[in-house]
């Protein structure tokens, strides 16, 4: 299967490449930027991350895409449709590179991936799942227009972590949007 590739004003959403490595290995390394998603991993924790996240889009046609200023060509973050074997729900979620923090850039790119989420794959929901001291994360899940739907539990090896799950329908979602 082929991912798609997605334009924004400011950012192109595409299926994550080898060049993306070593931004994406920055982005993993910085223990604040991965205090909610598992902490900080070595290179080559980050190269299974990645390898992982590549080959989903192949084998079940969702996954994280990469997200590329246009201005500058740099990979930003991670963002996108993710569904992942015993999780409680279709997600879209984010992350962002640190230097890539407080640009509205997960903002404008979880948009476009609830669109692709609801509109392409034709998903009925949407969940977020954020820890609860995550307060940017759940301000953009609010800002998205999800609303919080209680605790939830990751599976292995995440069952650690503690999560809310955000959510929304995508008839919610095109109330808020059309």
């Amino acid at each position: 299967m082929t991912a798609p590739v997605i334009e924004t004003e400011r950012l192109i959403l595409r299926p994550t490449a080898l060049e993306d490595f070593p931004r994406w290995a920055e982005f993993q390394a910085d223990a604040e930027t991965t205090r909610f998603i598992g902490g900080p991993k070595t290179p080559p924790e980050t190269w299974r991350i990645l390898m992982s996240v590549a080959g989903a889009w192949s084998l079940t046609g969702v996954s994280f895409f990469s997200v590329i200023e246009k201005a500058s060509g740099q990979w930003v973050g991670r963002i996108g449709p993710w569904r992942p074997e015993g999780w409680p729900g279709p997600e879209v979620g984010w992350s962002l590179h640190p230097d890539a923090a407080g640009r509205g850039y997960a903002h404008e790119a979880a948009i476009a991936s609830l669109d692709y989420a609801f509109d392409v794959l034709g998903w009925d929901e949407v969940i977020h799942t954020i820890d609860a001291d995550n307060a940017a994360s759940i301000r953009l899940a609010e800002r998205l227009g999800s609303r919080y739907r209680g605790p939830g539990r990751l599976p292995p090896p995440f069952e650690a972590l503690p999560v809310g799950v955000w959510g929304q329908t995508r008839d919610e979602w095109r109330a808020r949007t059309r």
